[in-house]
């Protein structure tokens, strides 16, 4: 009834070519071919192998055909192996290396297409090059101990032609302990220790510690933890993660290290010797918040400082501030291992005394003690607070005027604690005549008290709004053995100082991780009363709700501490499902999930498709193309 119009390449066999036209033309024998008219008729092709009529493409191939001729998996392997270790959750990567990361992560993801053979190379065992286009997640049943990836390749197959096929590996889990982990369960496999030590009456800076060490991570490659009344232990397996360690501490907080060695065994013939070395770390005695009176020679080489200093905080150095004046300046460690400076008061609970503020007046300061102009920031937080004793209010009338670099922070009702110099015994000569002859203030202002520690409530610790997250460690044996109501006792003073000392410095708390708490979490915003008070924006000491971290789940004690340890295969399947939600993880790194409906769905291998309106070309195979 029409004309049809057949397109023919070059390449087409030549019989074909023939026994179409004689079907489209059967007269064309007996006939001269007429030209042929063209009309709005698709140009169609034969399937040069099954001669089923197709869109035109590279290789005049139908699909289907292209399929059963071609795989474009050929040589990539479906099925691989990961090991986990149990004991940490850490994942084996190579070479006795070990990474952790999340399930569903993108770190998760380049470690199973490491493990995919035939995909990293160039070419796979076919000697064909292989794209990957696409990785996504599928789910799987928790107890399954499976991960699976749904991969997308594309390949050339012949020239100018490329298939896609999309199809699912999996990665079976095995359980397999790491080098650190199956040394925890040696005696005497240590190989390197470091002892810790601060001669102090209170374990306030060794919890500080505690908190920059899980926010760094330096504790990984130790064996174990052991901690003691003044210090802690670490047991390494080597030299080198202990030296780390040690860098690690110098980078933090002020030490001096003396090393020792002990020789365990030799060979004398291959002339090899098995040390074990012991490192003692002394941090520096001086603690936040502690009163000092330097010599006259220290004050002048801190900037002319003034001699009556207080510690504001400790880092690899030591940094110092005149309570008066608002002036700071830095200690080396060296300098303070040349001359240790005694504090004349420690910063103990028993030193401090709770004063209520009755007013405040602005100070202003052109030049501080060593006669240089005030910068704006320092001079807009001096102030002269009115104060009474907290135990004095109804009882008399005795009020303290004093100025205090921490003014901008309280007003007219606040509660701070300081140093009653008028009732203290300094252990200075030089500092006791200065306070006999009336030189010295009355009062100096240490911090401001938050929340239910302010107005005296009895469950205060239970209404922060913050948790801290503890290191896993071991009590020794000295301390089992001597273990007491009282060392409690002083344990629990020491962790609620400590926590306080967090709720007043900010500066503190960046280098921490601060959970929210059960009270926090059912916050979702600020008390009425931080809210409607226009003095409380200048203070930015205090601690807000976006500082927060979720993910902090306390039970009974610091990780590990209590109940059973031992991990099933079940419970570490329970573990790596109940991390995040199905695909949260994946979401928010970019990858695409598969849930549990649409598994129900997907082949485990789909059928190969040409790529339509592309060209193979240079672009496909670019030499800088790199998958993972």
């Amino acid at each position: 009834g029409g004309v049809h119009t057949i397109a023919w390449r070059r390449s087409e066999p030549t019989y074909l070519r023939e026994r179409a036209q004689g079907s489209a033309h059967p007269s064309s024998a007996m006939e001269d071919p007429q030209p042929m008219a063209s009309v709005g008729t698709s140009v169609m092709v034969l399937c040069c192998m099954c001669g089923v009529p197709i869109p035109p493409n590279p290789s005049n191939t139908c699909a289907s055909c292209l399929a059963s001729k071609a795989d474009v998996t050929r040589g990539i392997s479906t099925e691989a192996t990961l090991h986990q270790c149990r004991g940490c959750q850490r994942w084996h990567k190579d070479a006795g290396k070990w990474m952790g990361c999340e399930l569903e992560s993108r770190e998760l993801m380049a470690l199973c297409l490491s493990k995919v053979s035939g995909l990293k190379s160039k070419k796979n065992s076919s000697g064909e090059k292989v794209r990957l286009i696409d990785a996504g997640w599928v789910w799987t049943e928790p107890h399954s101990m499976r991960l699976k990836v749904r991969l997308t390749i594309q390949k050339e197959v012949q020239a100018g032609t490329i298939l896609q096929q999309s199809f699912i590996v999996v990665f079976v889990v095995r359980n397999q302990q790491c080098v650190e982990c199956q040394a925890e369960f040696r005696q005497g496999s240590w190989k390197s220790l470091v002892q810790v030590r601060q001669r102090v009456d209170h374990k306030r800076t060794f919890l500080y510690l505690e908190q920059l060490i899980l926010k760094n991570g330096a504790h990984r490659g130790c064996l174990s933890i052991e901690t003691f009344r003044d210090g802690m232990d670490f047991y390494f397996p080597d030299k080198g993660k202990a030296a780390r360690f040690i860098a690690f501490l110098e980078n933090v907080v002020p030490i001096k290290v003396k090393t020792s060695k002990k020789l365990i065994s030799t060979d004398d013939k291959s002339n090899v010797s098995n040390f074990k070395y012991t490192n003692l770390v002394e941090i520096c005695p001086l603690c936040k918040d502690d009163l000092l009176y330097l010599p006259k020679k220290a004050a002048n080489n801190i900037g002319n400082i003034s001699r009556l200093v207080l510690v504001k905080n400790i880092s690899n150095v030591i940094h110092l501030v005149d309570p008066l004046t608002g002036q700071a300046g830095t200690m080396n460690p060296e300098v303070f291992w040349r001359d240790p400076i005694r504090p004349i008061i420690t910063a103990a609970r028993s030193r401090l005394t709770r004063y209520v503020v009755l007013g405040k007046d602005p100070v202003i300061l052109e030049r501080n003690k060593s006669k240089r102009s005030m910068s704006k920031k320092y001079r807009s937080r001096l102030a002269l607070l009115t104060m009474a004793r907290e135990d004095d209010m109804g009882v008399n009338d005795n009020q303290f005027e004093e100025r205090s670099n921490i003014g901008y922070l309280l007003k007219s009702g606040d509660v701070c604690v300081g140093y009653d110099l008028t009732e203290l015994q300094l252990v200075d000569d030089d500092a006791e005549n200065m306070r006999t002859a009336g030189k010295l203030p009355d009062v100096i202002v240490v911090r401001k008290l938050y929340g239910g520690v302010a107005s005296g409530e009895v469950n205060a610790a239970k209404q922060r709004l913050f948790r801290l997250q503890r290191l896993d460690v071991d009590v020794s044996e000295a301390m089992k053995g001597r273990a007491s109501k009282k060392d409690d006792d002083m344990d629990d003073v020491d962790e609620e100082d400590f926590l306080r000392e967090v709720e007043a410095d900010r500066d503190m708390r960046v280098n921490m991780n601060l959970f929210k708490s059960e009270v926090a979490k059912k916050s979702t915003q600020p008390s009425a009363e931080n809210i409607d008070s226009e003095d409380e924006d200048d203070d930015d000491q205090q601690v807000k709700l976006d500082e927060l971290l979720d993910g902090l789940v306390l039970d009974e004690g610091p990780d590990g501490a209590g109940g059973n340890t031992t991990k099933t295969d079940d419970d570490i399947s329970l573990e790596m499902q109940a991390v995040a939600e199905e695909g949260e993880k994946a979401a928010k790194d970019g990858i695409s999930y598969a849930g549990r409906d649409d598994v129900r769905k997907m082949d485990e291998k789909e059928a190969a498709k040409p790529v339509s309106g592309n060209i193979f070309g240079k672009e496909f195979m670019d030499k800088g193309f790199k998958f993972l």
